[in-house]
């Protein structure tokens, strides 16, 4: 066998995986997978606020719960990697090892523009135009008039029967254009 031959094999081996982890224990894989040489690794997170009992809270979670990316080679790294600290396993169908493109991984990571999470927020603002999604005014178009956060409503303006109105909706019952945008985005892909 030539050595360019037993370089490509070689360089076979060395792919993006998906690893799977103890759930909301990603960050602690990546951080142990990170500290073995050779091995690269990507665990995309996302940042939100939520409603708590004391207030507005900034939530971080794994982008893919239970799971972690990992640059290795399959047949040097493949034990250190299974073995790592909460890590439950390499993932594989049947006794193949699948891989990952490059591309796919490049990607994702251009999205979250070299950031250690994608922080998502509610941006919605008076004179938003959002689409009603739920309820007897269902598929109605409306204006954003006021944000009401403590009681997660919002005051909206409906042309109804040819006569504006303004009515409080919940949050969860509105969706706002840039919402849609970013929810058709999505489905394209």
């Amino acid at each position: 066998m030539s050595d360019e031959t037993g370089e490509k094999k070689e360089a076979a081996n060395v792919a993006w995986r998906c690893v799977r982890s103890k759930l909301r224990s990603e960050h602690i894989a990546a951080a142990h997978l990170e500290k073995i040489e050779g091995v690269e690794v990507f665990c995309p997170r996302i940042r939100y606020e939520k409603a708590t009992r004391r207030g507005k809270v900034w939530f971080v979670e794994a982008l893919f719960p239970g799971y972690v990316f990992v640059k290795f080679d399959l047949v040097a790294n493949l034990r250190q990697v299974s073995a790592t600290p909460s890590v439950t396993k390499v993932v594989k169908f049947g006794e193949e090892i699948p891989s990952i493109p490059g591309g796919v991984i490049e990607e994702l990571s251009k999205r979250l523009d070299n950031e250690s999470a994608i922080t998502v927020t509610d941006a919605m603002t008076p004179g938003d135009e959002v689409e009603v999604i739920e309820g007897p005014m269902r598929g109605m178009m409306a204006v954003v008039t006021k944000l009401m956060p403590a009681k997660e409503r919002v005051g909206i303006l409906l042309d109804f029967l040819g006569s504006v109105c303004e009515v409080e909706v919940s949050r969860e019952s509105v969706l706002g254009q840039k919402e849609a945008r970013n929810l058709a985005m999505t489905e394209e892909k």
